[in-house]
C-alpha cells in the first residue's frame, strides 16, 4: 500500500525534508500533490533514519508544508521506444513538439548500469564529422569520448549541429542515430536547435533533449543521463551506432555545485562538489564499444571553460577521464576562421586505432603528422616576426610562415554546411603541403609522397 506524508519540516531551494518515513531508497523516484491536485516529481537525494531528502524537478515554487508526498519504491525511468527518433523532448523527457506520448517498449532506469571492463572492446572505426581539423588531425573513432573544450561566445553550438547533422561511418550501411542534449541554453538558442534540425532532415534519426535555462537546475541533472539511456537502447536493443552531442557540460556542473550548495556539503576547488570527477566519469564511461554487441555509443561532450582556463576543474576533471580534446579557438574566431579549432593543443588519444589502410587512407597518419609540424613551426615563426621582422627571416622559414597561413585558411576554415570526405580532407592537405618542396616533408615516406605529392611541385 502506497503510502502519502506530510511531513515536510522544511523546503530549501530546489529540495524538500521529509521526517518520520519508513526505510526509502536512495535515487527512489517521487511524486509532491500540491492542495490544489497539481503532481510535481522528485528524486531522493539522501535518506537516513530521521530524515529524507527530495530534489524536485519541477522547482519547489509552490510547495508548502500542506503538500504530501508519495514515494513510489521506483527510481526514475525513461520510457524507451523507437518511436523516440525524430522526437524533440524536454530535459526530463516529456515530449516538447506536440506531438504524442511516448508509448514505451522498454522502461530504462535512467542511472544505467556500469559496463564491465573486460567486456569493452578496443573502439577501431573511424567515424566522419566532415570537419577537416576533427577527421584529418584529431580523428573520432566509434566508441570513443572526445570532448569539444571552448568558450563563451565562441561558436560550439553550430560545430555541434555540423556535426549532429553530417556524421556518418562511410563506406557502411550500418544504422547510424545521433542523441543531442542541450543543458541550461536559452529559448532563443533552442529555437535555433530544433529550427536546424528540422530543416536539415537531421531530426530523422536524431532524438533531442532540451533543457532551457529557466528550468530548474536539478532538471539538469538528469538531462545527460536520460540521453544517454536512449543512446543505449538504440544501441543495445536496436543494434544502432549512437552519437550522443551533450552541450554544455559547464552548465550540467554549475547545476551540481547549486545542488552542493542547498545541500550545504563541504565544497571542493571552486566550490564544486567534492564528488565532481566521480559525476563525470559516471556520464562519460557510458560511452564504449562492448564485445559480441553491434551497436555501439560515441560521445562528444561540450564545455564551455569558464574565463577560457583549461586549467579549471571541468575541463581538467573531463581531459583525465575522456580520450583527448578538441579546443575551440578564441583567436581563430577572431580571424573569422569556422570552425575556429586549434589542433595544436587538441588530441584525440584513439586516433591511431582508427586511421590508415582499410579505414581512412595509407597516408593519412603522415600527412596529419607533417601538417601538425609545419603548422607549430609556422605559430612559432608568427612570433618571431613580430620581434625582427619577415625580411630576417631565411628563405624556408618564409615557406614554413606562408604554409601556417594556407593552413589556416585553407584547411582548418570551411562552411558551415561544407561536409567533406576524408578523401577531400586529405586532399586539401596535399595541396597545403604542395607549397612546401619535397625536402621539406621529414616527416612522410618517400613512396607515399612520390605517390600523393601535387602534379605542380614547388621549386626545390
Amino acid at each position: 500500500m502506497v503510502k502519502e506524508y506530510k511531513t515536510i519540516n522544511q523546503i530549501a531551494g530546489p529540495l524538500i525534508f521529509v521526517e518520520k518515513t519508513e526505510p526509502i531508497g536512495y535515487g527512489e523516484f517521487v511524486h509532491i500533490k500540491l492542495p490544489d491536485g497539481t503532481v510535481k516529481r522528485g528524486e531522493v537525494l539522501d535518506t537516513s533514519d530521521d530524515i529524507v531528502v527530495v530534489q524536485v524537478y519541477e522547482g519547489t515554487s509552490g510547495l508548502n508544508k500542506d503538500c504530501s508526498v508519495i514515494f513510489t519504491g521506483e527510481t526514475l525511468k525513461l520510457p524507451a521506444s523507437i518511436d523516440l527518433l525524430g522526437r524533440i523532448l524536454s530535459g526530463s523527457g516529456e515530449p516538447k513538439d506536440g506531438g504524442p506520448p511516448i508509448v514505451p517498449e522498454k522502461m530504462m532506469d535512467i542511472h544505467g548500469a556500469a559496463m564491465n571492463p573486460y567486456s569493452r572492446d578496443q573502439p577501431e572505426d573511424f567515424i566522419q564529422t566532415g570537419i577537416s581539423t576533427i577527421d584529418g588531425t584529431n580523428t573520432l573513432v566509434r566508441g570513443q569520448k572526445l570532448p569539444i573544450f571552448s568558450g563563451s561566445g565562441l561558436p560550439h553550438n553550430e560545430i555541434a549541429l555540423q556535426i549532429a547533422r553530417q556524421a556518418q561511418v562511410p563506406g557502411s550501411d550500418e544504422k547510424f542515430a545521433v542523441v543531442f542534449a542541450a543543458m541550461g541554453i536559452t529559448n532563443e538558442e533552442a529555437q535555433y536547435f530544433m529550427d536546424d534540425f528540422e530543416k536539415t532532415g537531421a531530426l530523422e534519426r536524431a532524438i533531442v533533449f532540451l533543457n532551457l535555462a529557466d528550468d530548474p537546475a536539478v532538471e539538469r541533472l538528469i538531462t545527460p543521463k536520460m540521453a544517454l539511456t536512449a543512446a543505449e537502447y538504440l544501441a543495445y536493443e536496436h543494434n544502432m551506432h549512437v552519437l550522443v552531442i551533450l552541450t554544455d557540460i559547464t552548465n550540467y556542473c554549475e547545476a551540481m555545485r547549486q545542488m552542493g550548495s542547498a545541500r550545504e556539503e563541504v565544497p571542493g576547488r571552486r566550490g564544486y562538489p567534492g564528488y565532481m570527477y566521480t559525476d563525470l566519469a559516471g556520464l562519460y564511461e557510458r560511452a564504449g564499444v562492448i564485445k559480441g554487441v553491434k551497436g555501439s555509443v560515441t560521445q562528444i561532450p561540450i564545455l564551455s571553460m569558464p574565463g577560457d582556463d583549461i586549467t579549471h576543474p571541468i575541463p581538467d576533471l573531463s581531459g583525465y577521464i575522456t580520450e583527448g580534446q578538441i579546443v575551440v579557438s578564441r583567436e581563430l574566431h577572431r580571424k573569422g576562421i569556422y570552425p575556429p579549432i586549434n589542433v595544436l593543443p587538441s588530441l584525440s588519444r584513439l586516433m591511431n586505432a582508427g586511421i590508415g589502410k582499410g579505414k581512412t587512407r595509407e597516408d593519412h597518419k603522415a600527412v596529419s603528422d607533417q601538417m601538425y609540424a609545419g603548422y607549430a613551426e609556422g605559430r612559432d615563426l608568427r612570433g618571431l616576426v613580430a620581434i625582427v621582422g619577415k625580411e630576417a627571416l631565411s628563405e624556408r622559414d618564409k615557406k614554413i610562415l606562408e604554409f601556417a597561413d594556407l593552413f589556416e585558411d585553407q584547411f582548418v576554415r570551411q562552411g558551415r554546411n561544407e561536409n567533406r570526405t576524408i578523401e577531400d580532407t586529405l586532399t586539401v592537405g596535399w595541396n597545403i603541403l604542395g607549397s612546401l618542396p619535397k625536402s621539406y616533408l621529414g616527416r612522410i615516406d618517400n613512396k607515399i609522397i612520390d605517390k600523393y605529392y601535387p602534379d605542380k611541385p614547388a621549386e626545390e
